[in-house]
Order: structure tokens, then C-alpha cells, then sequence
């Protein structure tokens, strides 16, 4: 068992968003978190990463392996991100540095957990790049955020999130900031590589049918509370709550498809 998410509650300014949430991904495992906006998705993916905002307090229990994650000092919770446990963020444009060349960024985790010399760190960057198909990735390194499309920022969060081979990756509604043809590049990518990693998936959305091509079981979230969990065909087949239900009806990536023809 990889990761065990138990009765997790967060609070925040004494308000409970997050109420009872509880679910487990094993080893290789690709699970789906989805709700509407402010079912507590992302504050349940934040808890994990040990990246709640200040004014917000969890309890509960999240272990990873034999580690209990609430609570744990930062320190520690900073050796276990992105060594252990990546995190691909909902909007790259905010999850990068503005005055930092996205290859040192890339750089960046490599050298915090390897301990690799600045010259190491930069191929590993360019490498990271090619992986994740940046175009001329040996250029592309030395430029910032803001001279790269939507698509190749979000390229570059993933290429950071996977620098340094997490077993576990977090992926926060990755496309919604992007057009229809370039969300289909990037979760192909993204099922790519995990499949290639043996890597286990957290795959958080609002489209049902992102989630059916995405994981193969998933978690209905709704006020912050669990309201229904089964295999995906079972929700796609027949959901049993009126959230799952509504989230059927809505569902708008119909015409995506994996790389392969692949249901």
C-alpha cells in the first residue's frame, strides 16, 4: 500500500471543508478525485502534499508507507515532495518562478534530493525536457515562463514534478487552463509516462469522461464529503448518487481518446 487516506478533515478559520475523506491508492494504482468546484479535491491533494494555506489545520490520518503525513515536520515533508510524491498543480502559470529559466526550475528538485552538481542538474533538466517532448529541449531550458505557450508551461510542471522518479503523482485538474487539442497532448503525455514509470496516479477533475480514460476507479466528493466510490465503468454505467449523476450529464470530453484508441 502506498498511500492511505483515513477520516481526513480540514478546517479552515474554523469552517470544515474537508469532512470525513477517506480513500487508498496502491502501488501502480490510478485513482480518480472528482467533484464540482469546492468539493474539497484540491484541499484534499494539498493536505497530502503538506501544502494547506496557513489559516487551514488537518487531522485524520494520511500515511504514506509507514509514515504519518499530518503532522509531520517540514523538513521531512520537504524531503518526501517530489523525491517520493509529485504534484502537477491546476495552473502552471502560477505553480512556476517568473524570474527563474524553467530549466533551473526543473534543476531544482534534482539538486535538493540528489545532491547533484549544478552541470548534472542542467542535463538532467534537458533531459526532463526532452521526456516530456518540449521542443529543441537544449534551448528551451534557458528561456522563463512567459516566452513558453500554456502548453509547454504545463510540460515544464510536469517535467518538475517527475525530475526526480516520484513513485506517487498528484495531477490537479492539469488541463483545464488549456485548449481542447493541447488538454488531449497533455494527458496522453501524461498517461504515457506514468505508464512507462510504473508510477502510481491521483487524478483530480469535474469531467467524468476526462476521469473514464484517465483511472480506473474513482472518488465523488461533493461539500467535502465522499459520496460515492466505485470503478469508473460502474460510475460511467450506473452512478448511484444525484452528484455522480450530474457529473454524467455534464461530462464534455467526449472526444478525447489515449494514444492507441484505448478505453
Amino acid at each position: 500500500m502506498s498511500l492511505v487516506v483515513q477520516d481526513l478533515v480540514i478546517e479552515i478559520d474554523g469552517r470544515r471543508v474537508v469532512d470525513g475523506v477517506s480513500f487508498e491508492v496502491t502501488d501502480g494504482e490510478r485513482l480518480g478525485l472528482i467533484g464540482e468546484s469546492g468539493s474539497g479535491k484540491s484541499l484534499t491533494a494539498l493536505a497530502v502534499m503538506g501544502l494547506l494555506p496557513e489559516a487551514a489545520s488537518a487531522s485524520g490520518s494520511i500515511r504514506w508507507d509507514d509514515t504519518e503525513l499530518i503532522g509531520l515536520p517540514d523538513r521531512r515533508m520537504a524531503e518526501l515532495r517530489g523525491d517520493q510524491i509529485g504534484m502537477v498543480f491546476q495552473e502552471p502559470r502560477t505553480a512556476l518562478n517568473p524570474i527563474r529559466t524553467v530549466g533551473r526550475q526543473i534543476a531544482e528538485t534534482v539538486r535538493i534530493h540528489e545532491r547533484l552538481s549544478k552541470a548534472a542538474a542542467h542535463e538532467r533538466a534537458v533531459q526532463a525536457a526532452a521526456q516530456v517532448r518540449l521542443p529543441d529541449p537544449e534551448t528551451i531550458v534557458d528561456r522563463y515562463p512567459h516566452q513558453l505557450s500554456g502548453g509547454q508551461r504545463q510540460r515544464v510542471a510536469i517535467a518538475m514534478a517527475l525530475a526526480a522518479n516520484p513513485r506517487l503523482l498528484i495531477a490537479d485538474e492539469p488541463t483545464t487552463a488549456l485548449d481542447v487539442t493541447i488538454q488531449a497532448e497533455i494527458l496522453n503525455l501524461l498517461l504515457s509516462l506514468v505508464s512507462e514509470r510504473g508510477m502510481s496516479l491521483v487524478f483530480i477533475t469535474h469531467d467524468l469522461a476526462v476521469l473514464a480514460q484517465v483511472a480506473s476507479c474513482g472518488v465523488v466528493l461533493e461539500d467535502g464529503r465522499v459520496v460515492e466510490r466505485a470503478a469508473v465503468g460502474t460510475l460511467l454505467s450506473a452512478p448511484q448518487s444525484p452528484v455522480t449523476q450530474g457529473l454524467l450529464r455534464d461530462a464534455t470530453a467526449t472526444l478525447w481518446r489515449p494514444e492507441g484508441g484505448a478505453s
